[in-house]
């Protein structure tokens, strides 16, 4: 089971404007789904072929990746460039190892994480 929920509440308000504003994290850029509000979310993001594969912490039901899939995209900010990223699929465990470089390192096994969302990068023309 994901961290709780309530936790990523509370990492919303506190804890994440202050890693967005420190710059060590990537960011996704996302908009409410209902509320039609851009919203910045500070992540982990991997490079995969053709994209990035985000570890889902607190699982598919957290906001930003609800928002994510119902707008079918969403921007990145890695490295000091903006991706444009797009057809968000949420994946188990077995598939993100697979497709994740090899080193890469896995979230602890007592957070029992088995969600994570790829998403292929808009201006890649090979799909």
């Amino acid at each position: 089971m994901p961290m709780p929920l309530w936790w990523g509440q509370i990492n919303k308000r506190v804890f994440n404007p202050r890693a967005v504003r420190s710059g060590k994290w990537q960011v996704i850029h996302h908009v409410g789904r209902s509320s039609g509000r851009s919203y910045r979310t500070p992540l982990e993001a991997h490079e995969v072929d053709n994209g990035f594969m985000f570890t889902l912490v607190y699982g598919s039901r957290s906001d930003w990746v609800r928002n994510v899939m119902a707008a079918g995209a969403a921007k990145l900010d890695v490295d000091g460039n903006t991706v444009d990223l797009v057809e968000p699929q949420v994946v188990g465990a077995e598939e993100a190892f697979a497709r994740l470089p090899a080193g890469t390192k896995r979230p602890p096994g007592f957070l029992r994480i088995g969600e994570f969302l790829m998403m292929r990068r808009a201006d890649d023309e090979d799909e």
